[in-house]
């Protein structure tokens, strides 16, 4: 996942993830931040909202402040990691977004784009 994504409205997430809206104060955000409270869809027979603080923190870490930090987990080797390998197995959601910034290099600077779908709707990324 990358390191900062958007949320800039919920219209239609009920039924894009056949879901049921049980937070009504959920509010845009075009800058989702690791440790920030994000909304995530868990499947506990049917589909569930929840908010997460956004962070993973493993089951064996001291500080909880390693959280921040562990925000991303690589496909090739996510099932191998000691920090991600019981949430791959046990503990998966989806992740709403309808929008992710990747950075472009600039001079000295990094100038954020938002990339999302171009029909704008909401999509969910991989989360454990």
């Amino acid at each position: 996942m990358c390191g900062r994504f958007s949320i800039a409205g919920f219209d239609g997430i009920e039924e894009r993830f056949q879901i049921k809206i049980e937070f009504p104060d959920l509010k845009p955000n075009y800058n989702v931040a690791p440790s920030q409270d994000i909304p995530v869809i868990l499947n506990k027979g049917s589909n569930q909202l929840a908010l997460f603080k956004w962070g993973l923190i493993p089951y064996w870490a001291k500080d909880p402040s390693i959280g921040h930090k562990m925000i991303n987990a690589r496909a090739e080797t996510v099932g191998e990691k000691p920090s991600f390998k019981t949430c791959l197995q046990r503990k998966r959601c989806l992740i709403v977004a309808d929008g992710f910034y990747e950075w472009k290099k600039e001079g000295s600077t990094k100038r954020p784009h938002r990339i999302t779908l171009k029909n704008k709707e909401l999509f969910g990324f991989a989360g454990l």
